[in-house]
């Protein structure tokens, strides 16, 4: 009402269309499940939750190697000694049963911030916790973990067969639909039907066909001069910026 008449009639004009009320609702939605603070929320429980399993991973099965994980999250030389440092002190200590499930517990913390997510965005009843779910929770946050190193490892593999870039990406495309269309299922206990969750899985996979190429170059720059200047911890704020921005996609 505050625009000029001359502007008010086509902007009313393209509002009404189908553009401008995907556009509103986009906008609209946005603003009700509160997406910048869920997906830092997201973000920092990913990585206070997912590094310790790989930690857990690497200590306990002999064939997961720490210079693999830092391979797929393109540590810097410093962090690696870190990595290392870390899984050496968790093995001589022994892992024991009762250290792996106080892990696994805290970790589950990320799959309830994500329940909570996808309940907003779907509209439904906030969800409780029992331990009922607890098994939902932890083949999430492991699934996760092991996505890290596994669709890497698969579109190594696949880039082998020519041509191997169009491969590679055709890979990672299929992992990320899988695994986004899979987490809200089984979080939401099969609330909301597949075929609902699979447009949001696609859209997030291309979404990351751009994404991921573009960390593939900014990462190890950011990591190395993060290391350099700050330390291990500058390494954790670059890593908890490029999840934020894998958590708002």
């Amino acid at each position: 009402d505050r625009l000029p008449p001359r502007l008010q009639r086509p902007l009313t004009r393209l509002l009404a269309g189908w553009p401008g009320r995907i556009l509103l609702n986009v906008a609209e939605s946005c603003v009700r499940i509160e997406i910048f603070d869920r997906s830092m929320t997201i973000a920092a429980q990913f990585f206070t939750s997912v590094f310790p399993i790989l930690i857990l991973l690497a200590s306990w099965v002999g064939s997961v190697d720490p210079d693999t994980i830092a391979d797929a999250l393109d540590m810097p030389a410093q962090s690696r000694t870190v990595l290392d440092q870390a899984v050496e002190a968790s093995a001589s200590t022994g892992f024991g049963v009762l250290g792996a499930l106080i892990v696994l517990a805290s970790a589950t913390s990320l799959s309830r911030a994500l329940t909570r997510a996808y309940a907003a965005i779907w509209r439904l009843p906030r969800p409780r916790s029992s331990m009922r779910s607890a098994w939902r929770w932890l083949a999430v946050v492991v699934a996760l973990a092991l996505s890290l190193f596994v669709v890497r490892a698969l579109g190594q593999f696949a880039s082998a067969v020519p041509p191997g870039a169009v491969w590679e990406r055709v890979v990672s495309f299929a992992c990320d639909v899988v695994i986004i269309t899979f987490v809200p299922w089984l979080l939401l206990s099969g609330a909301v039907r597949l075929r609902l969750l699979l447009p949001a899985a696609v859209l997030f996979a291309s979404l990351m066909l751009v994404v991921r190429p573009a960390s593939a170059v900014w990462l190890p720059v950011a990591l190395e001069a993060s290391a350099d200047r700050y330390g291990s911890i500058g390494v954790a704020f670059t890593y908890l910026a490029w999840l934020y921005v894998v958590a708002f996609c």
